[in-house]
């Protein structure tokens, strides 16, 4: 930050017309630690040039700026969490529904099978008695 405080002072000294080179287009290969770094110095060197450093601490000038836009992403993002949660109950409950159908078919076929073989036992029997006495 020692770097933003001094690029900071520069642009204090230039007043608006003053931007440091790293405020352009992100080059290639820019880390992304370098790239937050520029963003939070040319964010830092607008708030300047707009007069608006109530505080003259960048740090507190910046958290004081993007705090409550952080605190409304999360309250966004709980909200999104929380639908999609609500929508993966649903899905659960439609799954277990889903399950006890094809026990209750599972049961249903054992016993017709069951039923079935019963018959078919005595469907055998009725036949040899009606064979023996030829």
């Amino acid at each position: 930050m020692a770097e933003s405080s001094a690029a900071n002072s520069a642009a204090e000294e230039k007043g608006c017309e003053g931007s440091s080179p790293e405020s352009g287009p992100p080059r290639p290969g820019m880390s992304r630690v370098q790239l937050l770094d520029t963003m939070v110095d040319t964010f830092l060197q607008k708030l300047v040039a707009a007069g608006r450093r109530p505080s003259g601490i960048p740090e507190k000038d910046l958290r004081s700026t993007m705090v409550p836009y952080f605190l409304q992403q999360r309250d966004t993002l709980r909200q999104h969490v929380q639908k999609q949660e609500a929508k993966n109950r649903q899905l659960a409950e439609a799954v277990l529904a889903g399950r006890r159908q094809v026990e209750d078919l599972q049961l249903q076929v054992q016993a017709r099978q069951q039923a079935w073989q019963a018959l078919r036992r005595e469907q055998r029997e009725l036949v040899t008695v009606l064979r023996e006495p030829e």
